[in-house]
Formats: C-alpha cells, sequence, structure tokens
C-alpha cells in the first residue's frame, strides 16, 4: 500500500502515522493559567531535542474532529512554564483518565487521584506519584497551522529535575532497569518498557566499524546469518584474524562431522556463531565464522 498523505483524510494521516511513527514517550505536562486554575495533560507528541541547552517539546496539536484547543496551549500562553512528569506503568491508567476534556476549572490532579507538590522555580505543581519531574520554563511556542491536528510545539528548557533515589545505581546514575516507563503506541496501545524486553546495542561512537560491505563473502551472503547478524558482526572496528587458542567443543565438532561438505560445514558454524551473537558474544562468533573460510 502506497499512501499519499494529502490525498487522505487528517484522520487517516493520524491512524498511520500514529501507529508506525512509536513508541513515542509520554510527557505528562503539569500547567497554570493568569488565575490560578491547574491542568494536568498527557501528550505523546514529546521527545529530547538539546542537551545544552536541555531542550525538550511537545506539542498538544489542535483536535482533529472539531479544530479546538486544548487548555495545556492556553496556559502556557499565559504562564509560560511547565512541570514534565514523567509517566511509569503503575500510574499509565490515571494519566489516561488526566486526558479527559474536563472544563477549565477542574483539577485533574484530583479527578484522576494525583498528588500535586509544590515545585522549586516555576509555578504549576509536579505530579508526587511521577518518580521524575522535569521544571521547565517555555521558551517559545511554534504553531505548525490552524486546521485540526496541526501541532503546536511547546519548546521547554529543562531548569530543574527531580529523580527518585530508588532509580539510581551506586554511583548516582540512571539504572535504566528500574525505570519502567511506558510509551504511546497506534490507538487505544501503549508498551511498557521494563528489564523483560530491555536489549543492549553498542554504540559505534568514535570508532569506524568496517561496514558489513566488507564482510567476507560467504559471512555476507549467508543463508542463515540476518541483518542484525550481519550489523553486530560488521561493527568491528578491523576484520578479526583466527586465534590459534581459541577453545571451542562445539566448533570441534562441526568441523570434525561436517568436514566431507563443504556447504553443510558452514551452514553448521554459521548457526553456531548466530547463537554467539544472540548472547552478544561478537569475538567468539568470529572465530567460528573464520573456521569456513573464505
Amino acid at each position: 500500500m502506497i499512501l499519499d498523505l494529502k490525498e487522505i483524510k487528517t484522520i487517516e494521516v493520524q491512524h498511520y502515522l500514529q501507529h508506525v511513527v512509536a513508541p513515542r514517550p509520554i510527557c505528562f505536562a503539569s500547567t497554570i493559567d493568569a488565575a490560578g486554575n491547574v491542568n494536568l495533560s498527557p501528550f505523546s507528541f514529546f521527545n529530547l531535542f538539546s542537551t545544552n541547552p536541555p531542550i525538550v517539546i511537545f506539542s498538544p496539536a489542535r483536535r482533529v474532529r472539531d479544530n479546538t484547543t486544548k487548555h495545556t496551549l492556553h496556559n502556557v500562553q499565559e504562564v509560560p512554564e511547565v512541570v514534565i512528569n514523567m509517566v511509569t506503568y503503575d500510574m499509565v491508567q490515571q494519566t489516561s483518565l488526566a486526558s479527559c476534556e474536563y472544563a477549565k476549572d477542574v483539577n485533574e490532579f484530583y479527578k484522576a487521584g494525583f498528588t500535586p507538590v509544590p515545585a522549586s522555580l516555576v509555578k504549576p505543581p509536579m505530579v508526587k506519584e511521577s518518580k521524575v519531574n522535569l521544571e521547565c520554563k517555555v521558551i517559545e511556542i511554534k504553531h505548525l497551522g490552524t486546521e485540526g491536528g496541526a501541532g503546536n510545539l511547546i519548546i521547554c528548557e529543562v531548569l530543574r529535575m527531580h529523580i527518585d533515589d530508588s532509580l539510581l545505581d551506586a554511583n548516582k546514575k540512571m539504572d535504566q532497569r528500574k525505570l519502567n516507563l511506558v510509551a504511546r503506541l497506534g490507538g487505544d496501545w501503549y508498551c511498557k518498557v521494563d528489564e523483560s524486553n530491555l536489549f543492549i546495542v553498542p554504540k559505534p561512537n568514535t570508532q569506524l566499524g568496517i561496514g558489513i560491505d566488507s564482510l567476507p563473502l560467504n559471512i555476507r551472503n549467508s543463508k542463515v546469518l540476518t541483518g542484525n547478524d550481519l550489523g553486530m558482526l560488521a561493527n568491528v572496528t578491523e576484520l578479526p584474524i583466527i586465534n590459534p587458542a581459541y577453545d571451542d567443543e562445539h566448533l570441534k565438532n562441526i568441523i570434525q562431522y561436517y568436514s566431507l561438505s563443504a556447504e553443510e560445514m558452514e551452514r553448521e558454524l554459521h548457526i553456531h556463531a548466530q547463537k554467539l551473537l544472540n548472547e552478544h558474544k561478537v569475538n567468539e562468533a568470529w572465530q567460528v565464522l573464520l573456521s569456513s573460510g573464505e
């Protein structure tokens, strides 16, 4: 299917984009108007865009169905401050409840059962139940259009972070495994980030990987190894060489049992290497693959 987004209805554009541009972190924004009315509302058009200065942006878009705008947008236009409260799994249902379109004078803190806590630098209160709160000043509001579905970028500078000590390791750094964030997908779908679905991908940083185009042909054209497997192998900084001291009993068995068929031996070696890659044993996988020759 090919979609020309200018040829379909806005509600259809929203459907497809929100399903594929995901998961999206949730900005649970507490704001206040000039009269002191507090608002609390979640937005999934949200992310980090700079660390120096520390800038986050969220977007309370105009409603598609009737082109109305949200109290959060009105509030930051009157009082350009916001607290962004990060949403974890243990508060996601209450957060969803706060997204109801209550009247302007209704405080979603109380409707959704959250506890307001005074912030230290800005006027809007923080959500006590949130394990991370970002006190921000609004430095710019950029309107992206006037029709339903148009975003309004709230560009915020983070002034102060409040982090629950339970999220820190012994060195006072964030332990990603302890922060059970949730994120938005399309429709009514959400996802939970916890230790069961976390994985590590080593960053290349300043050291250049050799690239998939530099892999030996028998590896690059493998019928077993996947694109992810090749990506891991190609992230080494130089093509490895055989280490005579490498000891692998399973490798010895493959060479012994499949010595009469080069094709079968290569397949078994690639299967064994793939298992090692699944265990993040890249160096060991290379030793296995080098045993098959070019």
